[in-house]
C-alpha cells in the first residue's frame, strides 16, 4: 500500500511541476502552422480560400456537428465575408470568422471569435506560394494562451496537427480535381 501511496505522491508532484514549468517557460502568443503542396495552379487553389464558403468545404470543424447552425453575412470572397457557427456539440462549440484581407491568389488572412465553449479571439492566415507547376499552401494560426491553456500546449499541437493536416489534405483533394 505504502507503494502505491509513493508512486501516486510521485505522479502528483510531476504533473505539477510540469504545470508550473508549462506556465513559465510558454509564451502566452501562441503560433500554429502546417504546410501542404498542392498539385494545382494557385489561381485553383485560391478558388477554395477566398471566400468563406468555399473554406467551409473544407474546414475540417464542420464535420463536428451536422446539425451546426451555420450563418453568412457579408459579400462572399471579399474583405468582411463572415460565418459564424452554432452547435449543441461542446467539441465544435460557437463562434465567428470573418476575412479580414484578401490578396488575390495570395493570402487570406481571417479573425476568428470562439463564443463557446470557451471564450477567445486568434487570426488565421492562408498563404499561396508558387512552386514550380504546384502550389505551397500554409496555413497558420495565431492567439495568445492563459496559463491554463498553457499547460495543454502540447495537447493543443497535436490536435491542432490533426486537424490541419486533415483540412489541408481536404484542401489538395478539392483543388486537385
Amino acid at each position: 500500500m505504502k507503494t502505491i501511496l509513493k508512486i501516486i505522491g510521485v505522479i502528483i508532484l510531476l504533473i505539477i511541476a510540469y504545470a508550473i514549468i508549462a506556465m513559465l517557460a510558454f509564451s502566452k502568443d501562441y503560433h500554429f502552422e502546417k504546410s501542404v503542396v498542392i498539385n494545382a495552379p494557385k489561381e485553383k487553389v485560391w478558388q477554395q480560400i477566398s471566400s468563406m464558403k468555399g473554406f467551409n468545404n473544407w474546414n475540417p470543424w464542420m464535420k463536428l456537428d451536422p446539425a451546426m447552425k451555420i450563418t453568412y453575412t457579408g459579400v462572399s470572397g471579399q474583405v468582411g465575408d463572415k460565418y459564424c457557427w452554432d452547435s449543441k456539440n461542446d467539441n465544435a462549440g460557437a463562434g465567428c470568422q470573418e476575412i479580414k484581407e484578401l490578396i488575390l491568389n495570395e493570402k487570406q488572412k481571417t479573425k476568428m471569435t470562439f463564443i463557446k465553449p470557451f471564450e477567445g479571439e486568434a487570426t488565421s492566415e492562408i498563404v499561396l506560394l508558387p512552386e514550380g507547376n504546384a502550389t505551397k499552401v500554409t496555413w497558420t494560426m495565431d492567439t495568445e494562451q492563459n496559463s491554463m491553456m498553457k499547460i495543454m500546449r502540447p495537447m493543443m499541437d497535436y490536435q491542432m496537427g490533426k486537424s490541419y493536416g486533415e483540412g489541408l489534405d481536404n484542401l489538395k483533394k478539392l483543388s486537385e480535381n
